[in-house]
């Protein structure tokens, strides 16, 4: 009897259908990014930049994209796999999956989430430096340009030391975590129960939903999150553009002390579109890859 899932893909096809999946997300939605971006900046909208130069930091989400993207889904898959393995030699023989255990309906999503979770702290470590210089450049500082902002965190380093630049350009590395951890945690095991229903609806598990599916999942999936999530992400931001460095607690407490619960959703719109479109172009084209470099396109 077939397998109740598809092959898990290798770490080589991981590592290059992430890659391919950040570049192209990043470069497709880097504009609704920067709106986005401004929408949150302490300073407003049109003092940042409006709807000028939107472009501005495409450089520095360039350098960050393909790495993190692919240190995440090396992470995810490879932690999914062991875990999954795992859990099948735990419960031999079951007959009805054709010698695989499915075991509680609930351990798949709790596999998800962990290895989600993993994967999103690895991809961090490259993804926050890039997106401390992106931000700045998007919200106008250093005259928008992602050398420029860069340039200006590492002379510190004579002011402050290379303990203090290191420090610069992991800020709102906390608060990145706090929001990146509980958005995977919803999004991952979403798309991953909507591909699996996608499976079942074919007939057979074990046969791979196509690109186009995994990217409607995706869509679906990443809008869910980024609703839930987006108080989380304002946060991050304010923490990021801050002029000096302020501890999350600190930055919650004047936002409610100050302007109260709607600040926490600012930007709520751009960022569910932007990460809608973005989960159905990320995880899209991550299944184009993984089928692609499997050899079962469809």
């Amino acid at each position: 009897m077939a397998p109740s899932q598809p092959p898990q893909p290798p770490f080589a096809t991981a590592l290059l259908a992430g890659g391919i999946a950040g570049t192209t997300v990043d470069l497709s939605l880097f504009p609704l990014d920067t709106l986005k971006t401004r929408l949150q900046s302490h300073a407003g909208f049109f003092p940042s930049g409006g709807f000028r130069g939107i472009y501005r930091g495409v450089g520095s989400a360039l350098v960050g994209s393909a790495p993190g993207a692919a240190f995440f889904f090396c992470t995810y898959e490879g932690v999914k796999g062991v875990l999954s393995s795992r859990r099948r030699q735990s419960r031999p023989g079951d007959p009805i999956h054709g010698g695989e255990a499915a075991g509680p309906s609930w351990e798949a999503p709790l596999e998800h989430m962990a290895a989600a979770s993993l994967g999103e702290v690895a991809a961090c470590a490259v993804r926050v430096p890039t997106e401390v210089v992106k931000q700045r450049a998007q919200a106008g500082l250093h005259g928008g340009s992602s050398a420029a902002a860069l340039g200006a965190i590492l002379a510190q380093h004579k002011t402050i030391g290379l303990t203090g630049v290191w420090r610069e350009l992991y800020r709102g590395w906390g608060i990145t975590v706090m929001r990146e951890v509980p958005f995977t945690v919803i999004q991952f095991p979403l798309w991953e129960a909507l591909k699996g229903w996608g499976r079942r609806r074919k007939g057979g598990g074990s046969v791979e939903v196509s690109a186009g599916e995994s990217a409607l999942y995706g869509s679906v999936s990443g809008a869910v999150a980024a609703g839930i999530t987006t108080p989380l992400d304002v946060l991050k931001t304010r923490v990021m553009l801050s002029k000096e460095r302020e501890k999350v607690f600190t930055v919650l407490r004047d936002l409610l002390r100050d302007h109260g619960i709607r600040p926490f959703f600012a930007g709520i719109g751009p960022r569910v579109m932007w990460i809608s479109a973005g989960g159905a172009i990320f995880l899209g084209s991550y299944q184009w890859a993984v089928n692609a470099l499997q050899g079962t396109l469809i």
